[in-house]
């Protein structure tokens, strides 16, 4: 949708003045309320249970106020709220929400609750407790990284850890305004990176909505604002629309007795911006900007499924359908057990219109996710399977973990895909697998050894590279060989995470028998001269071939790449002042690696609470400009803080900058531009038009003349009429970006121009 409209868990305005008793009856309305929620769901009368934890955390935080200046115990109570009002869970899952927080933030342990409330409920509530600094591993990279791995640890035994973690999590954010805006950034990327995807794959449609619109929210506020009033201005005209298209399918209803509801919804602003980024295009050019959908009641004399079909039929018959558009998740559902009819047709504006059929079980299912699962349980809904197979997927990638907590995540996400595609084994079974994915991934959901062995595949029975990106429908054979092992290239080649996992698996196995190797043979050769080893001559040795690490010198001897001498004598010779060692030490490479790696920079002098200033002074800037999207002046960046604490800028909606802020985001510092009067930054312009005689010289004349911008890359191409490619410029600011395409716009022959 295209506002948000928080349905429970409201927070206090910051500059409340409650008295003492005003705050205990707005507590006691909440609870009150949550009570009244819980009563009017299917679930069973378990009140004394939520009384009891209710009472618990209430004294367990006494007296904590959040940021907001609210009393903390407030927000479990919101929590809860959330988890029983919006997801439909039960007694089970209102303790742990109202006790999440408690083992945490108070002196109560997982041991207390275990013997008040038993297993089940110190279980959940321990998955959502926190790992404490004190308590996580040594050198661990990231503390997020860690904790949301032992959250999916944790899920693995019971769904509602990260049900009643998403609830936390959208609480939070719409109550993120008390918070610093560094801190703001940190969480909005984490939800965007992990929390969006994880409610997307549990079904919880509205919830994953609302998560990107704060978020959207948060990082853009000028683009979602520009959006919503783009959004308001319209809608006299998209109810024009609505109404033209709806008024013949209201008769056609009519004579079958359907009993329905019929509306417009608008694509979320965060929807919208995403696809003005991904297509370069326009607000104006959003052709599906809204859809229409029919959600209609279920009737015992038809099947939901036929009766999608037969309002497709009325449809058609009326308008004409986009045949390449037409999605059948019906019979098909989708793994986070979305079902619904989808197809486009020619509106009677001359306009693409969207419509969505499913039965109100459907629509339930799709707003509500895995908890209105449990609605329906008793109906053998067809869609547990399908969340079951995810859930399974996941267990398998624990099967075999990662150690380390960063590449975990990653891991993680890959399998958090939303668009999917169903191919077949030689024999007819089907196997869903994201979009993207190669025959290697195919290969791997077959069986590990299948995916293990891959040398090749048949793709309809065409021989092809296992690392082809296979296509919906596709059927495909895999060939297989003994001799065949994985490569570090195949992490390249595969996108799911049961594959990724594995191959990972198997090339840490290989590194560890090849570091093993290199050692035997570094160690024999210090014996053979008589030497005695130690951990401090093993690491001077592999700095003297430029390794930082000894397990990097070694996996490198190990593995062929380094040949050693036959004798370290020549190299190592006692008394000489000119010795192997004596230079290391001359040339600076001696130096110690054990040293903590900040400490060569000055990354504890930044407070990230405060924005950072961008400066330039004498051509030298105090920050590095990030090479996977090379923000330029204007642009709106975050930093952050690397290990030589050295500030490098990414534009906040750059991939890895949101990935940063998701595994390191007490290092991520907000930025602000000052003045850079001598600094000139890479910008590329795509650019295609209708190909006409000197329509190149135009182009560069209105750059370099007209702009007085150097040009410092071009790659134009023409076929068959249409122009098109890259150039590459020069330019003070971002403002000068926009003013060249705009200019450039205003050619005729010109189509489109935008800055990649």
């Amino acid at each position: 949708m295209a506002s948000i409209t928080p349905s429970v868990g409201t927070p206090l305005p910051s500059d409340n003045q409650l008295t003492e008793k005003e705050e205990n009856e707005l507590i006691d309305r909440e609870y009150k309320a949550l009570v009244n929620d819980y009563l009017n769901s299917n679930h069973r009368r378990k009140v004394a249970i939520i009384d009891k934890a209710f009472n618990l955390a209430r004294k367990a935080h006494e007296g904590v106020r959040r940021r907001s200046g609210e009393p903390y115990i407030l927000h479990p109570l919101a929590v809860a709220r959330i988890v029983c009002h919006e997801m439909g869970l039960g007694s089970t899952s209102i303790c742990c929400a109202l006790l999440h927080d408690v083992v945490e933030d108070t002196e109560y342990s997982t041991e207390d609750i275990r013997a008040l409330f038993g297993d089940k409920i110190a279980s959940i509530v321990e998955g959502l407790t926190k790992i404490s600094r004190e308590m996580l591993p040594d050198k661990v990279e990231s503390a997020q990284a860690e904790n949301f791995r032992k959250l999916i640890l944790t899920m693995n035994d019971d769904i509602r850890v990260i049900l009643i973690k998403i609830a936390d999590r959208l609480h939070n954010m719409r109550t993120l305004g008390a918070m610093p805006r560094n801190k703001q950034l940190k969480i909005a990327g984490e939800t965007l990176f992990i929390y969006a995807p994880i409610a997307h794959r549990l079904g919880l449609f509205a919830i994953k909505s609302e998560l990107e619109e704060l978020s959207f929210k948060i990082e853009h506020p000028e683009e979602h604002q520009y959006i919503i009033d783009k959004i308001a201005s319209t809608e006299q005209q998209r109810q024009h629309v609505f109404e033209r298209f709806c008024e013949p399918l209201y008769k056609a209803f009519e004579k079958i007795n359907l009993h329905y509801d019929m509306k417009a919804r608008v694509k979320s602003s965060y929807s919208i911006w995403r696809k003005m980024q991904e297509k370069k295009i326009p607000f104006e050019e959003v052709y599906d900007l809204f859809a229409i959908r029919i959600v209609f009641e279920s009737d015992p004399d038809i099947t939901d499924k036929n009766r999608c079909w037969q309002i497709y039929s009325i449809i058609t018959d009326i308008y004409l359908v986009k045949t390449d558009r037409i999605r059948d998740w019906v019979s098909n559902p989708k793994s986070n057990g979305y079902r619904a009819l989808h197809l486009t047709v020619m509106g009677p504006d001359g306009n693409w219109v969207e419509v969505q059929i499913r039965s109100d079980k459907m629509d339930d299912i799709a707003e509500r996710g895995f908890a209105a699962h449990w609605k329906y349980k008793s109906q053998n809904v067809e869609e547990d399977s399908e969340l079951e197979k995810w859930i399974e997927t996941i267990r398998e990638v624990l099967e075999n973990p990662t150690p380390d907590s960063l590449d975990f995540l990653d891991t993680i996400k890959l399998n958090l895909f939303s668009e999917e595609i169903r191919v077949f084994t030689p024999k007819g079974d089907t196997i869903v697998l994201p979009q993207g994915a190669t025959a290697l991934d195919f290969a791997y959901a077959i069986h590990e050894e299948v995916g293990m062995h891959c040398i090749g595949a048949k793709v309809n029975h065409k021989l092809v590279p296992f690392s082809v990106p296979l296509q919906n429908g596709d059927q495909i054979s895999i060939i297989t060989s003994a001799k065949q092992v994985p490569s570090p290239e195949w992490r390249g080649f595969v996108t799911t995470a049961k594959a990724r996992s594995l191959v990972d698996a198997f090339l840490r196995k290989q590194r560890r028998e090849q570091i093993a190797k290199g050692e035997s043979m570094v160690v024999k050769l210090f014996e053979k001269d008589g030497k005695r080893v130690t951990p401090n001559e093993l690491d001077r040795v592999a700095n003297y071939y430029n390794f930082h690490k000894r397990e990097d010198f070694f996996y490198a001897v190990g593995g062929g790449s380094i040949t050693l001498p036959n004798s370290f004598k020549k190299l190592v010779h006692e008394g000489d002042g000119n010795n192997f060692f004596s230079r290391l030490f001359r040339t600076g490479r001696g130096k110690s690696f054990d040293q903590d790696a900040s400490q060569g920079g000055d990354a504890s002098k930044i407070n990230t609470r405060v924005p950072y200033l961008l400066k330039e002074h004498d051509f030298k800037t105090n920050y590095i400009i990030a090479p996977c999207c090379r923000p330029i002046y204007g642009d709106e960046t975050i930093g952050f803080i690397d290990d030589q604490g050295k500030v490098e800028i990414h534009k906040r909606s750059c991939p890895e900058a949101i990935r940063l802020k998701s595994s390191f985001g007490d290092r991520i510092v907000e930025t602000i531009w000052s003045d850079h009067p001598q600094s000139t930054f890479d910008a590329k312009i795509e650019i295609q038009g209708i190909d006409s005689t000197g329509i190149l010289n135009i182009v560069i004349q209105n750059i370099t003349e007209d702009f007085l911008i150097p040009i410092t890359d071009v790659q134009l191409h023409a076929h068959d009429g249409v122009f098109g490619g890259t150039i590459q410029l020069k330019v003070r600011d971002v403002a000068t970006v926009r003013r060249v395409c705009e200019a450039l716009r205003k050619n005729p022959s010109i189509s489109t121009v935008n800055r990649i």
